[in-house]
């Protein structure tokens, strides 16, 4: 599902125009666009019409400029793709470090992870392995690791959870994006798929040879109304992922 990488760009401007260090002529008009202006017209873009449709040209359309007028804020969408990723770090609600116990804490940093995904489905099409490393970008690492800051972990320790949490909201997002994907290419809901192809699966579908499947996959379809339900499994995995955090803390304080 990845279709661009972070950090693909000049490094070098890339890192001026995310920490506001690039030099600023002293004389002439006043420009008319801003960095962050051309930022969210670009997350705009991708939220409408998908990570696809992101080009200079059609970020230049939305701000009713000329396409090559952009190049003289940024150099390019490689560029314009770290700053959108780093602006979107910036959209945090209540702190990840807030009152709670470790678990409530790591509980709403994956859930504030999923609802940005929710918020901006073409994320989960930018791999970030190298990230820009902007300063929504750190501040928001800086304050999620404060949820488990100070409960026995070890710096490493501390890093591999976060990791393993924001992993498992990525990957939870990612199904519930690829339901709603597939869903809108068919014109039907999987409630009206499993329907339409029932007539056939019970002419090749052997439940004597699969009845382990055939008991389980009647069970699950009957409790969603579908083969599978995001957001019950998003709430089952991370209560089990928290679960698994929870065997590691108490270990460090035996």
């Amino acid at each position: 599902m990845t279709t661009e990488y972070s950090g693909s760009g000049d490094p070098t401007r890339t890192m001026e125009l995310l920490w506001g260090v690039q030099a600023r002529p002293r004389r002439g008009p006043k420009p008319r666009l801003t960095i962050e202006r051309i930022t969210q017209a670009a997350i705009e873009v991708a939220d409408e019409e998908g990570l696809g449709a992101l080009a200079m040209r059609r970020v230049a359309e939305r701000l009713g400029v000329g396409a090559m007028s952009l190049y003289t804020y940024v150099p390019g969408k490689a560029e314009l793709l770290d700053l959108m990723v780093d602006a979107v770090c910036g959209e945090r609600s209540a702190p990840a470090d807030a009152d709670g116990g470790w678990r409530e804490r790591l509980e709403r940093v994956a859930r504030a992870n999923w609802a940005l995904y929710r918020r901006h489905p073409w994320m989960l099409q930018v791999a970030t392995v190298r990230p820009a490393l902007g300063p929504n970008a750190l501040a928001k690492y800086d304050e999620e690791l404060r949820a488990v800051e100070g409960i026995g972990l070890t710096d490493v320790e501390m890093d591999s959870v976060l990791t393993l949490v924001l992993q498992y909201a990525v990957s939870s997002a990612r199904l519930l994006a690829e339901t709603a994907e597939a869903q809108s290419r068919t014109g039907m809901t999987d409630e009206e798929w499993w329907a339409a192809h029932a007539p056939l699966l019970e002419k090749v579908f052997d439940v004597d040879r699969y009845p382990v499947a055939a008991r389980v996959g009647a069970a699950a379809g009957e409790a969603h109304q579908a083969a599978y339900d995001p957001e019950y499994a998003f709430e089952f995995g991370l209560a089990r992922v928290l679960d698994g955090i929870g065997v590691l803390v108490e270990s460090r304080s035996s």
